[in-house]
């Protein structure tokens, strides 16, 4: 098992903003979390990685409740790239990326050879290996996110949580981070607006709209023409490709 929600609601104040949420992540699969804006995405993520909690129903790791995990113990297990994450100090990349290692290291602790290969591997993976030596003001909008995931994969986690990494990137790096997180052999859930993006990479995708789940599964069975007019407002036709069955959608004028 890995992680999953069962019945999640969460409100700020009387506004309900999930409602009855539960799906399961498979383990080693790439979940695509999609749904207009205010449907709840960023705040059920936030619920994911143990950074809310939840007014009603829960999050478990391996049937064990994440509200009776440590916040240590949960940032050795989940990794989480924010939608709008940053770096205020002009650290160099390899820096940045050590940060990664704080939830599995004591306050008195040096710095150990496994942490060293944790931090080398997550740059490699991430493709910043060259870039180690950097300035962190000096990068590109794309190598800042692949930063920040070679960060969270310097924490060895087994999930990877990330809110819509794409946003602001040109398509060329867009394509690559998500062909990064897509062959990372961890489980990871992704929040995405690229409708494309979500069928061409993703094992699984879950809908949302308004707080609630509307629809999940594979791409090919969730991704339709009524959903996409009913949910997102838009017209479009869909192909499936001969070559790999996953679904490709032509927005119509």
């Amino acid at each position: 098992m890995s992680i999953k929600a069962d019945n999640l609601t969460w409100k700020i104040g009387r506004k309900t903003i999930l409602d009855g949420v539960s799906f399961e992540a498979q383990p080693g699969r790439m979940l695509g979390l999609l749904g207009p804006n205010g449907s709840g995405k960023t705040s059920l993520l936030r619920l994911l990685a143990g950074l809310k909690r939840p007014h009603a129903g829960r999050v478990t790791l391996d049937r064990s409740d994440i509200g009776t995990i440590s916040r240590r113990s949960i940032a050795r297990r989940i990794a989480f790239v924010e939608q709008h994450a940053t770096t205020n100090a002009n650290l160099k990349v390899v820096d940045v990326v050590k940060l990664g290692r704080f939830p599995h290291r004591s306050m008195f602790s040096g710095w150990t050879r496994a942490d060293e290969e944790a931090v080398e591997s997550a740059l490699a993976r991430a493709g910043m290996a060259e870039k180690r030596d950097e300035r962190w003001q000096n990068l590109s909008g794309g190598e800042k996110q692949r930063t920040h995931i070679a960060r969270a994969l310097a924490q060895s986690p087994q999930e990877l949580i990330l809110d819509e990494p794409t946003n602001h990137l040109d398509i060329q790096h867009q394509i690559g981070l998500m062909r990064l997180v897509s062959g990372l052999p961890i489980t990871s859930i992704v929040a995405l607006h690229d409708l494309n993006h979500a069928a061409m990479f993703c094992d699984t995708l879950v809908v949302m709209q308004q707080g609630r789940i509307v629809a999940s599964g594979i791409p090919e069975e969730v991704l339709t023409e009524s959903l996409l007019k009913n949910i997102f407002s838009v017209e479009a036709r869909i192909e499936i490709s001969q070559h790999h069955s996953r679904p490709h959608i032509h927005y119509l004028r």
